[in-house]
């Protein structure tokens, strides 16, 4: 039994062209009816065939050590048509199977080299110029695509939400700053077997919600069917069933074996998407050879004869029974194909020299952006005197006034941030005041809130999405960690998509318990190279942590993460009851903290430091106060502020010369802040304090009621822990 699928399938090729032994038509579009002349119908045969010859080197080269990982794009080779159909600056988020799309795209910029340039990344080849050697990925800056990973459903939200920015682009006056056309389309492709994952149906779901309720939407969400998701077979007639009758969704289905079916198809997606702004789903029904991926053995889920009967049906066999019905003869169509095996070979030859990457820091160095070669300058705005003192909700609330009056291209959205203000009202009044383009509520989806985020960065906005709890950035875990925070990467910094993610967060909210909305536990984002997580512990400095998030995100490029304490929302008192002392009057507009400053509190000279952030540092306030007025004990202070990247030399200079080292985290005492402040001090320190001490919660969800008390770090316990510390001396 062969195995060599890839050398039966090149053989029968030009076995059965030869013979003219094709395969039946499925449809009956000629290209006529499509207006493809021979030019262009042959033009459209030669991206199918340097796909295939790309894909059969991917072959060789994993066989020689060369090359390799890689999904094939063979039997997809009829995507080609939809990307003639579209304009090049259609932001185009492909499926991994897309080689066709991407080589007949790449004829509309004659400077780009297509098949050197897959070749490279084939070979992960330090100067493949969109990954760099990080990852085989479709991508190319000049051609509108976005590198994509992981394609399993999870740049569906973001697809969706750069066709809503280009949207909103249209109504907002005075817009110079958006990066795509006003008329272009959003193109999103993806296989049969992805439509059933819950992240794709959330943005299905979406678009029919935005169709319905802003009534625009140019998107074409492109389903290319081989009946297969890996080896699990789709349902027949199952992408028809699900998707033929849904409002507000036009469904159009092709044969993506025939280039002039899916040129019709592709041109009626077109009119309706650019001109009449209403999203699409175009269902191109095609097969899939050489199995899966690079390991993938067919034979162990497929028959000999399932196998071969689909390999019968290969797509650049009815594109040459078309050439020869009418234009071309056998000899010539294979001429043509060997004419492209010789370029791809060519091509490979030169980049097989070609340096790879060289070192821990060179494959790193694309996680940070680069600069923004053109931030976004802020308005000069007047800023409005404020006599009375301000709680954290309420200095939030001016600061993201402040940021929306300022940086025009900043947009806040989620759940209830619109008319109710958000429930905490950090939002209050801000849509009154900047109009629903600008501050708007989204369905309750937290992939599409940040999808969203993600879209509407591509575009050249600042997005300001909120998640309404910290736990519930679990549901989209991977629209942060699997595309915002991997974008740069997998791009050497040529794509960004900046954006400043708010979340209430953390614990000791009196009666307010369960692990949704009263959670102290934040390292699933901790985790995440690249990103920056940010919390406030008074008023004042979220005021200015904010104005800094959004610097980072306009100068910088940088995806932020605001972890706002909401037991700290509406605080008064800062070291006893009734203090009021936590109610700070506002920031002037040029007061900013710069990324990793440490706020130091107390007595600088201490040989004994507290270091917290958040809850934990209100509560070492607290403590420290106490200390001092019934023991006389004075104790120097560390609020974090920036919990990632943690500035390292910063915490270590500042406590070189301490004895004794209380860290208060209120994360949980497993996978806790805590645990790398231990490790670096241990490991940097020298010599070691005399004495370190961490505070931890329990290793446990949070109760409802007053139950919480039991798990989470006190006051107590920290003037506790320091008493103790001192008195072991």
């Amino acid at each position: 039994m062969e195995l060599d699928r890839a050398r039966i399938i090149d053989q029968n090729f030009k076995r059965r062209v030869l013979a003219q032994d094709f395969p039946q038509a499925k449809s009956l579009t000629t290209p006529q009816q499509a207006s493809l002349s021979k030019d262009s119908f042959i033009s459209l045969f030669d991206s199918q065939l340097k796909s295939r010859h790309l894909d059969l080197m991917a072959r060789l080269l994993r066989e020689q050590n060369k090359g390799f990982y890689t999904i094939g794009s063979s039997g997809h080779e009829g995507n080609a048509a939809i990307a003639k159909v579209f304009r090049k600056d259609d932001l185009a988020f492909l499926h991994y199977r897309s080689g066709a799309f991407v080589i007949e795209r790449a004829k509309k910029d004659p400077s780009i080299d297509i098949i050197y340039d897959q070749v490279l990344s084939l070979v992960a080849s330090r100067e493949d110029p969109i990954s760099g050697g990080r990852h085989k990925v479709f991508g190319s800056v000049p051609l509108y695509i976005p590198p994509q990973t992981s394609t399993i459903a999870s740049h569906l939200p973001k697809a969706l939400g750069t066709a809503i920015s280009i949207t909103t682009s249209k109504a907002i006056k005075n817009n110079t700053f958006t990066k795509l056309a006003k008329d272009s389309v959003v193109l999103c492709s993806f296989g049969d077997g992805s439509v059933n994952h819950s992240t794709a149906q959330g943005a299905f779901n979406a678009a029919q919600w935005v169709q319905k309720t802003r009534r625009s939407l140019p998107m074409v969400f492109i389903c290319e069917d081989n009946g297969f998701g890996i080896s699990v077979p789709t349902t027949p007639d199952w992408v028809e069933h699900i998707f033929g009758k849904r409002d507000f969704l036009h469904y159009l289905s092709c044969d993506g074996l025939n280039l002039a079916d899916v040129t019709v198809a592709a041109l009626k997606a077109e009119h309706l998407a650019r001109v009449k702004h209403e999203p699409v789903f175009l269902h191109m029904k095609t097969v899939r050879l050489l199995g899966h991926a690079g390991s993938d053995i067919e034979l162990q889920y497929r028959t000999q004869q399932e196998i071969e009967q689909t390999e019968s049906d290969d797509p650049l066999l009815h594109s040459a029974r078309t050439l020869c019905e009418h234009w071309l003869s056998p000899q010539e169509v294979i001429d043509h194909y060997e004419k492209v095996r010789e370029c791809v070979k060519a091509a490979t030859e030169r980049a097989l020299i070609v340096q790879k990457l060289l070192n821990a820091e060179d494959i790193v160095s694309a996680i940070i952006p680069p600069l923004n070669p053109a931030p976004i300058k802020p308005n000069a705005v007047v800023q409005e005197k404020q006599e009375q003192k301000k709680n954290m909700a309420q200095a939030l609330n001016l600061a993201l006034s402040e940021v929306l009056a300022r940086y025009p291209n900043t947009v806040v959205f989620g759940e209830d941030v619109g008319k109710k203000g958000g429930v905490y009202r950090i939002t209050a009044d801000l849509q009154k005041k900047y109009g629903p383009l600008r501050v708007f509520d989204t369905i309750i989806d937290e992939q599409t809130i940040l999808g969203t985020a993600i879209g509407f960065a591509h575009n050249g906005y600042i997005p300001i999405p909120e998640i309404q709890f910290l736990a519930y950035t679990h549901n989209a875990i991977d629209q942060i960690r699997g595309e915002a925070a991997t974008l740069s990467f997998f791009s050497k910094g040529q794509y960004t998509n900046p954006m400043v993610c708010r979340i209430p967060s953390f614990g000791y909210q009196k009666g307010f318990g369960g692990h949704f909305h009263n959670d102290n536990a934040f390292a699933f984002l901790r985790e995440i190279p690249g990103v920056i997580i940010v919390c406030p512990s008074k008023a004042n400095d979220a005021v200015k942590l904010l104005r800094a998030s959004i610097e980072l995100a306009n100068t910088f490029q940088r995806v932020v993460i605001f972890l706002e304490p909401i037991a700290l929302y509406m605080c008064k008192d800062k070291y006893q009851p009734g203090d009021n002392l936590a109610l700070e009057t506002y920031p002037p507009i040029n007061e900013t903290l710069s990324l990793g400053e440490l706020g130091i509190e107390g007595n600088l000279k201490s040989d004994t430091v507290i270091i917290s952030y958040g809850n934990g540092m209100a509560l070492a306030r607290q403590a420290a106060f106490e200390l001092k007025q019934d023991y006389q004990i004075d104790i120097k202070l560390m609020d974090l502020r920036w919990l990632a990247p943690l500035n390292t030399q910063g915490i270590l200079k500042e406590i070189q010369h301490c004895k004794n080292i209380l860290i208060v985290d209120e994360c949980r005492n497993t996978a806790s802040l805590s645990e790398q402040l231990m490790a670096l001090i241990m490991e940097q320190m020298h010599p070691s304090p005399m004495k370190i001490k961490r505070i931890t919660a329990k290793d446990s969800f949070i109760p409802i009621g007053n139950a919480w008390e039991f798990i989470l770090p006190s006051k107590d316990q920290i003037v506790q822990s320091i008493l103790l510390m001192l008195q072991t001396h």
